[in-house]
This record gives C-alpha cells, sequence and structure tokens, in this order.
C-alpha cells in the first residue's frame, strides 16, 4: 500500500468514528504507521530472509555481487553505520548487520569483559538483535520525519516541484532495516538449547543464525587455541533444531550458516556412533590419532575402535579429549562443509587462521564438486595481522619469481621501515581488492568484519583522550571531533535530532496542536548547525 492509499484508508477509518475522532489527522497517523513499519521482529525476520535470499541468487549469477557486512556491538553503532551507508552510496543493497558472539563477551556481559567461550547470558544475543533493530527503525523514523517537515514547508511556500519530488521520496523511501546475520556460537546446550535460543533470536528479527560445530561447554574463539569439534549427527541436530526455529516462526526463508573450526581444531570430545564402515561416524572417526594395539597389552582404562580387523586406541589426552592426526584440518573442513550442506545449511563459514585466497579456493572447490553452489561467509578477521599477511604473501610470491629480495627481511615485514616499499604498495594492492578477488575464486558471498567497531571505539577514544587531555585541550575534541562531524556531514552532529526530539516534537503537536510545549524552538542550540 502506498502512503497516499494509507492516508486515504485512515481518513474513512476515522470519519466513520464521528465527533470524537474529529481531531485526529489521518496523514499524521498514517506518517506515524509508516515511520513504524516493522512492528514485531518477526516482520523483520521475514522481510530480511528475502532480501538474502535474492542477494544469494544474484551472487550465483554473478560473483561479483557479494555482500559485506561490519560487527556492531550497540544498537547506536549499527544505526550510524547504515546512516553512513546511505549517505555514501545511495542504498543500502548488499550491506548487512554482523552479531559476533565474541563482542557479545567482551562488551554485553553482565559479568564484565569475558572471553568468547559462551560464558555470556543466552539472553543476550536476542537482547542485541533487537537493540540493533530498534536502532535502525528510529533511524527510519528519523530521516522520515525530516522528509515530513520538508514536505509541509514545501506546501506552506506553494513550491510544486519542491512537494511532488518529497512525496516521490517519501513512497519510495529505502529502510535502514537490513539483514543481521547472527552468531549462535555452539548453540548454548544440546540441540533443545539451540533451538529455544534460535526463537527467540528469530522473534527479536534475525532472519540469518551461523552456528558452529565446537562443543558448547568446551568453545573457543575461531582464533584461539584448544578448539574441539563434535561428530557430525551432534551438529546436525543442531542445524535441524534452527531450521524447526525458523518453519515454527513462519520464516520459511530464513538462512542458517554453518560454520566449521575444524581447521585449527585438533581435538573431540567423542568417538562418534557408527553402524557400518563408511558411514558419517566411521569417517569422523578414520580422523583420529590411533595407535594399532595387541590384545595382550591392553592397560586398564584403555578405549578403542576397530578398524579394517585391525584393534586400535585413540590417543586420549588427561582431559579426556581425543586428539585428530595432525594435517587432517582441511579434510575435515571439506567433509564438514558437504555434510551441512547435504542437511539443511544454506551458508558455509570456514575459519581460516589467515587471509589466503587459494587455501580458501582449495577447500570450496573440492566441496564444490559435489555441492556446486555452495557459498561461503568469510570473517575478514581483527585476528588476522592483514599487513603482515600479504606483505609475506608477496614477498613468497617474489621469492618464487626469483627476484631480488635482498632489500627485505621476511621475519620483519610489518616493520614501518618498508610503509611505501614496492613490497609494501603492492601487498596493500592485494588487501584492497581481497573481497572482490576472493568472492570471484573462492566462492564468498558474505564478507564480514566480525569485531571491526570494537576496535574503532578504542582508536577514536585513544586518539581524543591524548588531545583532550594534552595541550590541545578543548580544541582537541572541537578540530578533532565536532568540525569534522560537520565538514564530513556526521548526522549525530545535531545529537538532540538523531536522539528523537524532532520525532518528539512531531508527536506533541499531533497530540496538542497549539497548545504542544516544543524543544526545537529558536533558542535549541542544535540550530548553531543548521548550516
Amino acid at each position: 500500500m502506498t502512503h497516499q492509499a494509507d492516508i486515504d484508508r485512515l481518513s474513512e477509518t476515522i470519519a466513520a468514528q464521528g465527533a470524537p475522532w474529529n481531531a485526529i489527522d489521518a496523514e499524521s497517523a498514517a506518517r506515524m504507521r509508516m515511520q513504524n513499519r516493522f512492528q514485531t521482529g518477526l516482520d523483520i525476520a521475514r522481510y530480511t530472509a528475502k532480501i538474502m535470499r535474492r542477494d544469494m541468487a544474484a551472487y550465483d549469477a554473478d560473483p561479483a555481487a557479494y555482500t559485506q557486512s561490519l560487527g556492531c556491538w550497540h544498537g547506536f553503532i549499527g544505526q550510524q553505520k547504515m546512516i553512513s551507508i546511505k549517505k555514501h552510496f545511495g542504498s543500502t543493497k548488499g550491506k548487512y548487520l554482523y552479531l559476533s558472539g565474541w563482542m557479545i563477551a567482551a562488551l554485553r556481559s553482565e559479568f564484565g569483559p569475558l572471553p568468547d567461550q559462551s560464558m555470556h547470558e543466552k539472553t543476550s544475543v536476542p537482547a542485541l538483535i533487537e537493540e540493533l533493530y530498534t536502532f535502525l527503525r528510529q533511524a527510519d523514523a528519523r530521516e522520515l520525519g525530516m522528509m515530513f517537515r520538508e514536505l509541509d514547508e514545501a506546501r506552506a511556500t506553494h513550491n510544486q516541484l519542491d512537494e511532488l519530488r518529497l512525496i516521490n521520496a517519501i513512497e519510495n523511501h529505502e529502510t535502514h532495516v537490513v539483514p543481521i546475520i547472527a552468531d549462535i556460537d555452539a548453540g548454548f546446550g544440546n540441540a533443545e538449547a539451540t533451538y529455544l535460543l534460535a526463537r527467540k533470536m528469530i522473534e527479536a528479527g534475525a532472519c540469518a543464525i551461523q552456528i558452529e560445530n565446537q562443543v558448547s561447554d568446551e568453545k573457543q574463539c575461531g582464533h584461539q587455541d584448544g578448539k574441539v569439534t563434535v561428530p557430525h549427527e551432534d551438529f546436525l541436530a543442531k542445524i535441524r533444531a534452527v531450521r524447526y526455529a525458523f518453519l515454527e516462526l513462519g520464516v520459511d526463508d530464513g538462512v542458517i550458516v554453518a560454520r566449521t573450526d575444524s581447521l585449527g581444531a585438533g581435538l573431540t570430545k567423542q568417538i562418534a556412533y557408527t553402524n557400518e564402515e563408511g558411514d558419517l561416524g566411521d569417517r569422523y572417526n578414520a580422523f583420529l590419532d590411533c595407535e594399532e594395539v595387541d590384545p595382550s597389552a591392553i592397560r586398564n582404562g584403555d578405549v578403542f575402535i576397530s578398524r579394517g580387523g585391525k584393534l586400535l586406541r585413540p590417543k586420549r589426552l588427561p582431559s579426556s579429549l581425543y586428539q585428530f592426526r595432525a594435517g587432517t584440518g582441511e579434510d575435515r573442513c571439506v567433509l564438514d562443509c558437504i555434510t551441512s550442506l547435504q542437511n539443511g545449511a544454506d551458508l558455509l563459514w570456514i575459519e581460516t587462521e589467515k587471509p589466503h585466497i587459494d587455501q580458501i579456493a582449495g577447500m570450496v572447490d573440492r566441496v564444490r564438486e559435489v555441492v556446486p553452489t555452495a557459498k561461503l561467509v568469510y570473517n575478514n578477521s581483527p585476528s588476522f595481522n592483514w599487513t603482515l599477511n600479504f606483505r609475506q604473501q608477496v614477498y613468497d610470491a617474489w621469492e618464487a619469481e626469483g627476484r631480488d629480495l635482498s632489500g627485505y627481511d621476511r621475519a620483519k615485514l610489518m616493520s614501518a621501515d618498508y610503509d611505501g616499499s614496492e613490497l609494501a604498495e603492492q601487498a596493500d594492492e592485494k588487501i584492497r581488492t581481497f573481497q572482490r578477488d576472493a568472492s570471484a575464486r573462492a566462492g564468498i558471498f558474505h564478507h564480514l568484519i566480525t569485531l571491526p567497531t570494537y576496535h574503532t571505539a578504542a582508536l577514536s577514544t585513544d586518539n581524543l583522550a591524548k588531545e583532550y587531555f594534552g595541550d590541545q585541550g578543548m580544541l582537541g575534541y572541537v578540530a578533532g571531533v565536532q568540525r569534522k562531524e560537520i565538514r564530513q556531514g556526521i548526522a549525530c552532529v545535531k545529537h538532540q535530532n538523531m536522539a528523537g526530539s524532532d520525532i518528539g516534537d512531531d508527536h506533541k503537536e499531533y497530540f496538542a496542536g497549539e497548545a504542544a510545549l516544543k524543544a526545537g524552538g529558536k533558542d535549541n542550540t542544535m540550530n548553531q548547525f543548521a548550516a
């Protein structure tokens, strides 16, 4: 329904109520309704799931149509990101939000800062989804409110050209509400716990849930040591649990991202159940580091498996965890990916230890031999030293070409001494085109940075603290923050407007007419930023 059609329908509704509703203005009510387009989280989940599905189909047709997101730890950060994207690029198409379990643990837990080990409250995950969408919906309300004010001004001054332009802009308004890929870690328990949490996340607005194949109670950050995976059937039960949650809530096209940490995980908590040779459990167990055992040399407490008619003792650590054979990580990743896609996952996530396109592509090529449409969500992680990694990649390529490298020390390529060198410039160019190149070669549909705003908050705070508490004093804030906000057109320089004061004034006028006591008069200091 168009905005004008909604006004007409509300006019009929109000007229039908007679005199008691005479003071209700249909256009004002329609404006409020448009400013509150998404009334529940499920409305958002259903809307954004369709966006993701369209984007996935577009990527299948053209790998240049990859999508991107940044991890946001607060609703305001997510809101400002989307406002910035609309300002710079005119559209939110292909731009999502990422909700990082790492940042929830580090920044949003009532326990205070925690490591990324699923120790934070389950409820903090759906709570952040709801918070992000609250702020994105408010961004819609604010932007539309300013357009409505401009429309009123155009009408008051009889500027018909502006009036028509604004009516068209209002009718074609693009929302700030975009898909969120939300991290459910390893499910916070068994499959039932996974289902219950997934349901809360979907009800809050999540259309895409990312789940990893680690043990819930041993979960580690993907870039830390000590990761422990689970047998495939355990993980597949959780994928099914998430799908059931989507279907129960009517989000039939919800997206499941299956993440494998097997590349860096050398341990498993349990030996997989197997019915027959070559089944999924048997293939999982085939990666265990085992030694053949003489039945006469059995020790008390030993655990055994049989394979090919031989009795084998899996290597068991004092922690009771079992060890995989070294060098099997990529093979395990490939099997994880194929199995997940064959059992209901929509997208893959392979957690790697470095951003290397050939490494990623090598695994994806193998997966696509079985599932040709396999696509990745990839973590462009701040845990990688991007500068060092890509300088080393260029160094190695030059070495293979036989180039003279006497001016470089591979072990010290991070040094500022190399900034501006030919090698550093080529490395930076590879970093610049990494997302485009990896999407074309390695099947990456979605690129995200898990915790960029964690780092930007720390960096900007450090810069302000250094200047404000130093010799620059107040100039440290004015020159380093406020003047840049003004010059760059950062919307929140008018922080009262951003926080909703103008929306509140509009509502006061709707409710009380000329009697409204409004905050946005001539003495409001926000007017100093009008220019």
